[in-house]
């Protein structure tokens, strides 16, 4: 039986949803769906993410549509690309049987001279992200004056994104007359504010809390220094054996170094982050969709959108800053009823992060000892009877008589050649692999000094400088005047290191090139730090600006140069 009868949407659409696979409305549309069909007032509705929020407005929206009007009567604002494309996909889908309703995404990343001849086709639908949806208002391609439903999908992500002046721009734009719906994960100050300044009275939908995100969640974390990180992720994937999952980072770079670790390791895997561009990130996601890789590294704004809901681990190999984002990453496993694990890879200077997620979400994060080489092998054979002994569907025949005579082998004899043939690169590998020390953090913060935690960051990120003489000139310019203060510097991640024949002559010489166009003064440059495959420097915080839109022009021994603000 369809439960999604019971709530009046029309023919047309419930039958496009039921080949869809739709049975049973979620927690959301139960109450969405009704509200949106009979009521007129604004809407607030706060729904974690895959929790079916777009059928939830967008189904009783197409029940009301006017199919003879070729006026754009509903528009819905998101984040990132991907989630444009993943709300204009279904909003499609859901419109199959009604001939007559046209959708149209505008994102930034793509031609907007085919976005504005697409316009032409008079969509009663657009799906946009802020930043393209402004550039066609500039170019009077889009009319909003006929706008029956505004939605505000993930507004929380917008805001944090820096859409402010965009959202309230476009707001501007739009007729007192609409009905705005407005749909977050979290009630911030800039949604309440937005939600005050723009929404009429709005009636509130609260569906689950943050912590419901741990009930089919298990979580787990694992303390490590910052050398062994890449080694303690390979030991967590080859003590996890077939799982699909996605691996977090903090910024594009460290995404990109991950994924190519992995890459290297032979997994299949690869990287989603805003460097990509549009091709290469549908193509990422379009594999990933598929299984042909298992593993996707990212960072948290590149994977909105990406909605999966097989996914059997979330591994956070850098902690976010904020507990909520901790508690959306875990949340895309463990969808559909399925359990999921979530594991964060700890350093042991990030007891407090750890500590105020732990508060702030009230979430039971276990610490567990990073896998052993023997705790791996036996996982492996696990996963291969896991695999083994799942259904399979006949691909090929073959003739019986091509199996060999195995009657002199016993049952456990022959499994045991099998398993010796299926993991011996595997078990070559971890054979003579010093198990990672185990580091433990301390039960109060107190007891790890601020002076330890200075000393495991150095150990940690291992430091090369020359001693002879690095603290002595450590305060002064190259000039020997006094150099400026912490506060008036800004440091930055550097891609190239001592792998590329870096030497700090060279990044002296790069940061002035790059820093050039100022001809009043020189940068004053700070601690130059360069480990084996990226670097750290300082410089004046004037030139951060000049200095990150020319450094990506430039080459060092025909390599691209990338950098970044560290955090």
């Amino acid at each position: 039986m369809n439960l999604f009868t019971e709530s009046n949407l029309s023919p047309d659409i419930l039958k496009a949803i039921g080949e869809m696979g739709y049975e049973s409305p979620t927690e959301i549309q139960k109450q969405t769906i009704p509200f949106i069909l009979s009521d007129i007032r604004d809407l607030i509705a706060l729904a974690q993410t895959g929790t079916g929020k777009t059928a939830a407005f967008s189904l009783p929206i197409l029940d009301m549509i006017d199919e003879t009007s070729r006026k754009i009567q509903l528009l819905v604002l998101c984040p990132t690309r991907e989630l444009c494309l993943q709300i204009s996909k279904d909003i499609k889908n859901y419109s199959k049987y009604m001939q007559n309703v046209k959708t149209t995404a505008v994102y930034g990343g793509s031609s907007i001279m085919d976005q504005i001849r697409s316009l032409k086709d008079k969509p009663q639908i657009i799906v946009g992200t802020p930043g393209r949806v402004i550039d066609l208002i500039n170019r009077k391609a889009l009319d909003f004056s006929a706008i029956h439903w505004l939605v505000l999908d993930e507004a929380d992500e917008m805001l944090s994104m820096g859409f402010k002046d965009e959202l309230e721009t476009i707001l501007s734009e739009t007729p007192e007359t609409k009905q705005t719906f407005l749909f977050s994960a979290t009630m911030n100050k800039e949604v309440e504010r937005i939600s005050k300044n723009y929404l009429t009275k709005p009636h509130r939908i609260s569906v689950g809390s943050i912590n419901e995100v741990k009930k089919n969640i298990k979580h787990e974390y694992y303390v490590v220094g910052y050398r062994n990180k890449k080694e303690a992720l390979k030991r967590l994937i080859d003590a996890n054996p077939n799982q699909y999952s996605i691996i977090f980072c903090r910024t594009r770079m460290e995404t990109q170094e991950v994924a190519d670790f992995l890459m290297q390791n032979g997994y299949a895997a690869d990287a989603l982050h805003g460097d990509l561009s549009q091709a290469q990130r549908d193509t990422v996601m379009k594999k990933f969709r598929l299984k042909n890789i298992d593993i996707l590294v990212a960072t948290d704004v590149a994977a909105r959108g990406l909605d999966v809901n097989s996914l059997t681990h979330v591994i956070h190999y850098s902690l976010p800053d904020d507990p909520e984002v901790f508690v959306h990453r875990s949340g895309r496993t463990g969808r559909a009823g399925k359990d999921g694990i979530s594991m964060a890879l700890i350093k042991p200077e990030e007891s407090r992060k750890l500590k105020q997620i732990r508060s702030t979400t009230k979430i039971d994060i276990v610490e567990k000892t990073i896998p052993t080489g023997e705790d791996i092998i036996k996982a492996q054979v696990g996963g291969v009877f896991e695999k083994l002994l799942t259904e399979h569907e006949d691909i090929f025949t073959f003739d019986d008589s091509l199996i060999p005579d195995l009657s002199n082998f016993t049952k456990e004899e022959l499994v045991h050649q099998l398993l010796q043939f299926q993991l011996k690169d595997l078990a070559l590998y971890y054979k003579d692999k010093h198990d990672l020390m185990e580091q433990k953090l301390s039960s109060r913060d107190d007891d790890y000094s601020r002076r330890d935690r200075g000393r495991d960051r150095d150990r940690d990120r291992g430091r090369d400088r020359d001693n002879r003489g690095g603290d002595r000139d450590r305060g002064r310019d190259r000039g020997g005047k006094p150099r400026r203060k912490n506060e008036d510097m800004v440091r930055f991640f550097f891609n190239l290191g001592k792998k590329d024949q870096l030497k700090k002559l060279d990044v002296l010489d790069i940061i002035n090139k790059a820093t050039a166009g100022n001809s009043k003064k020189r940068a004053e440059i700070g601690d130059i730090e360069i480990l084996e495959k990226f670097s750290f420097f300082e410089i004046e915080k004037s030139f951060k600006g000049e200095l990150l839109n020319n450094i990506s022009s430039m080459k060092f021994r025909g390599k691209d140069m990338r950098a970044e603000e560290a955090n």
